[in-house]
């Protein structure tokens, strides 16, 4: 992992003023939350923007002429030109609304697999994958008679390139891998696998769930075909997603599912479906928390995303060499470029037990195998504790989760 630090400009104190879910204690002791990879709190503009909807907007979007639902309509598409600003999406329609990362990959998995899969044909995903990337692929592949095969990793956690370029050939369709790792941090490398996988006619799907709020994120840069995030890791909403498709792709693909809005006309005869996004966007959508994402967006555009990246990169640095200090814990996941995620065992304490120990003094951290079985099994244990960084975390927050993790490990011996 990289030590260098790079200068930002981060107001720490009037951050922390837009969470006000932080200054709070939590089993009589200040709550420091360091679970930011499994959801980051919200900012109170989220929340006003969402309070706001349901007591002055409120009404359904798209089919409406009345004053409600064409302000409701605006601001929903609104959001989705936000998103396409922030990822430089060649347009607005190449932006499809889902419920989560999760939702974003089985749309493609079965829009996408269903109608170019066949039997033979190979998929590869990489051995780090969260469970959302690993079984959509598994059920289609089931279906048609594809092949499911594994991208290696090394013990630090990267992905091995020279294992991948044996991987590829002809009968590759699709390379679907994360751009983070949910749960080692390591940061893919993207346009080098997105070249090669193009190299022999194979499509590219990158879960960015933990990436989009860390890292800049340029899709046409990428050149990847599609490219899937949630909102509640980036300062947004929970139960949004967002699904980035390029769009020769996506009129080629059949709708996901059927409903309102996702048609032209319906007979009993056939239906005419609708134009991209809307296609794949069936039924009333999260009116609320998508217009409540755009003031997320603007959140982390204020703060700059070079900016965002040097702090918790900097935060990084401080609680690995900590932690590193500790003889009993061992930091799983060493890649060289990282986002702001440590996972870790310690020594003779189960890691349920730690985080429970933890939480009794108020620090939030993540325990289990993170819905990533396969990696686990990969590097022989059951599972992690991890604690994960946003931008609104201090080093005095991490002095205090080291001093409570001491005094858990003390106790042992």
């Amino acid at each position: 992992m990289s030590s260098t630090l790079v200068e930002y400009k981060i107001d720490i104190q009037k951050i922390r003023e837009e969470f006000p879910i932080l200054d709070q204690q939590v089993n009589g002791k200040q709550l420091v939350y360091l679970d930011n990879a499994a959801t980051n709190q919200k900012p109170q503009r989220v929340v006003d923007a969402l309070v706001y909807h349901y007591q002055n907007d409120n009404a359904n979007i798209h089919r409406g002429i009345h004053t409600l639902a064409e302000r409701s309509t605006t601001a929903f598409e609104e959001t989705r030109k936000a998103i396409q600003g922030f990822i430089n999406s060649n347009e607005a329609e190449e932006i499809i609304f889902t419920k989560g990362t999760s939702e974003s990959i089985n749309l493609v998995a079965s829009s996408w697999g269903r109608k170019f899969l066949n039997a033979g044909d190979e998929v590869l995903i990489s051995t780090m994958e969260h469970h959302s990337n690993i079984v959509p692929w598994q059920m289609i592949c089931e279906e048609k008679g594809a092949i499911l095969k594994i991208m290696p990793i090394n013990e630090a956690g990267e992905i091995v390139i020279e294992e991948v370029k044996k991987l590829l050939s002809e009968k590759t369709k699709m390379v679907a891998f994360n751009h983070a790792s949910n749960t080692l941090g390591t940061v893919n490398p993207v346009k080098q696998i997105t070249k090669m996988a193009h190299a022999v006619g194979a499509k590219v799907l990158v879960d960015g769930a933990q990436s989009t709020s860390h890292l800049e994120v340029d899709v046409k840069d990428l050149n990847v075909d599609f490219f899937a995030f949630s909102a509640h890791k980036m300062y947004g909403p929970t139960g949004l997603g967002v699904l980035y498709g390029k769009r020769d792709i996506l009129e080629k693909m059949p709708p996901y599912q059927g409903g309102g809005e996702m048609i032209k006309d319906v007979s009993f005869e056939g239906t005419t479906y609708n134009d991209i996004p809307y296609k794949f966007e069936a039924g009333t959508p999260d009116i609320a928390n998508v217009i409540a994402f755009k003031k997320a967006i603007e959140f982390i555009e204020e703060l700059g995303k070079d900016n965002i990246a040097a702090y918790e990169h900097e935060l990084l640095i401080y609680a690995t060499e900590k932690l590193a200090a500790i003889e009993e814990v061992k930091i799983v996941g060493t890649a060289k470029d990282k986002v702001s995620v440590i996972s870790f065992t310690v020594e003779g304490v189960h890691h349920f037990d730690l985080g429970m120990w933890l939480d009794a003094k108020g620090i939030a951290v993540r325990t289990g195998h993170h819905c990533t079985q396969p990696l686990m099994e990969h590097f022989c244990i059951e599972g992690t504790a991890r604690a994960s960084f946003s931008v609104y975390n201090t080093h005095e927050e991490i002095d205090a989760f080291v001093k409570a993790l001491k005094d858990i490990i003390s106790k042992f011996k």
